[in-house]
C-alpha cells in the first residue's frame, strides 16, 4: 500500500524503519516543524525527518494541519492509500483522517482504553502497573478511541523505566503496525470498538511533577524516579541546592522514620534514603550545571554524612 507516515520524535522512528524494509510504500512524511535545541538553540530537524530525508522521501513540516488546503492538495498528489500516525504531536482533523480510502490508523503506547493521551508509558511506570503494551486503531476525531485492529501485551519490569520501556514498546509497535497493514492490504483485517467506560487518560507530564515528596513510599518515588529520567527528573533539595535523583532501587517497603534522611552510606553503592514507607538506595545524581555522577562520587565529592536531609 502506498503510506503516507505522520510522525515526530524518537518513538516513530522504529514504525518508519519496519515500513521501508515492509512491502509497503512510504510516499510521503508529515512531521513537526524543525525546533531550536540545546545552549546554543540551534535548529534541529525531528529525528522522523532525518530518516525520511536519507531516504529521499518528501518530507511536509506544516505548521498547522486543520484549515490548511495547501497541505492537502499536496498530500492528494502523493495517492496514498492510507495515513499511518505515530506519536505525530498533534490532532488531526477530520478532512485529513478520511482523505486515504482505508482511512488513518496510529501506533499507540497503551492496552488501550487504558492511557488514552499524551503520555501512557510514563503514567504506567509512575502508577507502578506491571503491563502495558501497544495498539494499532484507526484515528477517530475524538482523542485515542477509534475501533482497535491489534494489541501486544508488554510486562513492566522493575528494571524498566522510561527509556528500556520506551525502546522495547517502539520496536514491537513497528511489528504489530507492518503486520496490521498486511492485513488491511489483504481484506483480512478485524477491528473492534474500545469499551469507552473504562477509558482512562494520560495527561502530559509537567516539570513539577518531577519534585519528590519524602512523605511518599519508596515504591511511589522509585517509580516517579524511573518515570521521569528523561525529562524532567525526579529532584529534590539538598543543602538549599537541587539534587536531581537519576536512578535508585527499593531496599525495603515497609520502615518508617523521618521522610527525607539520609540513614545510611553504603560504601560504592550510594546512600540511603528514609521515605514515608521504606528505604531508598540512591544510586545516580546529578547537581546544578554538573555531569551525572555515581551516588558513591557523590558521597565522597560532597562529604554527604549521615543525619542530613533532603527535602
Amino acid at each position: 500500500m502506498r503510506v503516507i507516515f505522520w510522525g515526530t520524535p524518537e518513538f516513530a522512528v522504529e514504525s518508519l524503519k519496519k515500513l521501508l524494509k515492509s512491502r509497503h510504500q512510504v510516499v510521503g512524511v508529515v512531521t513537526q516543524p524543525d525546533k531550536p535545541k540545546g545552549r546554543g538553540k540551534k535548529l534541529t530537524p525531528p529525528p522522523v525527518k532525518v530518516v525520511a530525508q536519507e531516504h529521499g522521501i518528501p518530507v511536509f513540516q506544516p505548521e498547522k494541519v486543520k484549515n490548511n488546503p495547501e497541505l492537502l492538495e499536496n498530500l492528494k498528489k502523493l495517492n496514498p492509500d492510507i495515513f499511518v500516525v505515530v506519536a505525530y504531536g498533534k490532532i488531526l482533523p477530520e478532512e485529513v483522517i478520511h482523505l486515504p480510502p482505508f482511512k488513518t490508523i496510529n501506533v499507540h503506547a497503551s492496552l488501550l482504553p487504558q492511557y488514552r493521551g499524551a503520555a501512557p508509558i510514563h503514567r504506567a511506570i509512575m502508577e507502578g502497573k506491571e503491563k502495558t503494551g501497544v495498539c494499532i486503531m484507526e484515528i477517530t476525531e475524538e482523542l485515542d478511541a477509534g475501533d482497535i485492529y491489534e494489541c501486544t501485551e508488554v510486562p513492566i519490569s522493575e528494571n524498566d523505566d522510561i527509556v528500556s520501556l520506551h525502546d522495547k514498546l517502539a520496536r514491537i509497535g513497528a511489528e504489530l503496525l507492518v503486520n496490521v497493514l498486511d492485513k488491511i492490504e489483504k481484506g483480512e483485517a478485524i477491528k473492534k470498538p474500545q469499551e469507552h467506560s473504562k477509558a482512562t487518560y494520560a495527561s502530559p507530564i509537567k516539570k513539577e511533577e518531577g519534585k519528590i515528596d519524602w512523605n511518599r513510599s519508596a515504591v511511589e518515588i522509585f517509580n516517579q524516579i524511573r518515570a521521569l529520567k528523561v525529562w524532567p527528573k525526579a529532584f529534590t533539595t539538598f543543602r538549599n541546592k537541587e539534587m536531581k535523583i537519576l536512578e535508585a532501587s527499593v531496599l525495603d517497603k515497609e520502615t518508617e522514620g523521618r521522610p527525607g534522611e539520609i540513614t545510611e552510606i553504603k560504601k560504592g553503592e550510594g546512600f540511603v534514603v528514609q521515605t514515608g514507607k521504606g528505604k531508598l538506595l540512591i544510586k545516580k545524581v546529578q547537581f546544578p550545571n554538573s555531569k551525572p555522577i555515581t551516588a558513591d562520587e557523590a558521597v565522597r565529592g560532597y562529604h554527604i554524612k549521615e543525619g542530613e536531609i533532603l527535602h
